[in-house]
């Protein structure tokens, strides 16, 4: 299991987990202190899937970017199971709170806005690199939040993050951006870091 270890430690994953689970109980304490109510609102549900895969956005690519050109290893096998692992995280980690307090649901609205941002975060990642995947999902969904709209088809499809769970038009757009990001991410890989970006990291 030794490689694991050094997977996970390349890939800065042994603090961005720690870092999103940390993220879960600090919304989770934040929602049982100033809320009355135990169902989360839809909003904050939202913004926390937001915040976990921001977190884990530093974990799909390493600072070497010859190790991710390698034949040597089988990086799309790997990379399909990073996207998984990142998946069922953000997932396990707000379906848990639905026997607490404040729960952070329902898991169709949790599922589904965390397929679509992770698809919508890799597909960044392998067009413009791991610094600026998050970009497009922060900024999208932060208007959604913002500015919700329900009453036609467009604004139903560009506001998708926060429709109710049975939305159709949510539930297409999100399918199609996780499709998009994992075929993207897991046959490319990250962009290649600009010069100034790799010794950054």
């Amino acid at each position: 299991m030794r490689w694991l270890t050094l997977y996970l430690r390349s890939r800065r994953a042994t603090l961005a987990v720690p870092a999103a689970v940390g993220g879960t109980v600090l919304m989770w304490a934040l929602w049982v202190i100033n809320s009355d109510t135990r169902e989360a609102a839809p909003q904050t549900v939202v913004a926390t899937v937001l915040l976990l895969v921001t977190v884990l956005t530093t974990t799909l690519g390493s600072p070497d970017d010859a190790l991710e050109a390698t034949a040597a290893i089988s990086w799309p096998v790997r990379r399909l199971a990073h996207l998984l692992a990142g998946f069922l995280l953000v997932v396990l980690s707000l379906l848990v709170t639905l026997a607490t307090e404040a729960q952070f649901g329902p898991a169709g609205l949790v599922a589904r806005d965390a397929a679509g941002l992770l698809g919508l975060t890799a597909l960044g990642a392998a067009v413009t690199g791991i610094a600026r995947a998050w970009f497009l999902p922060l900024g999208w969904t932060l208007a959604a939040i913002l500015f919700p709209q329900t009453a036609t088809l467009a604004g139903r499809v560009l506001t998708w993050q926060t429709q109710e769970p049975g939305s159709v038009a949510a539930a297409v757009v999100a399918g199609l951006l996780a499709t998009a990001g994992l075929v993207a991410y897991v046959v490319g890989g990250p962009a290649r870091s600009a010069p100034g970006e790799a010794a950054q990291q």
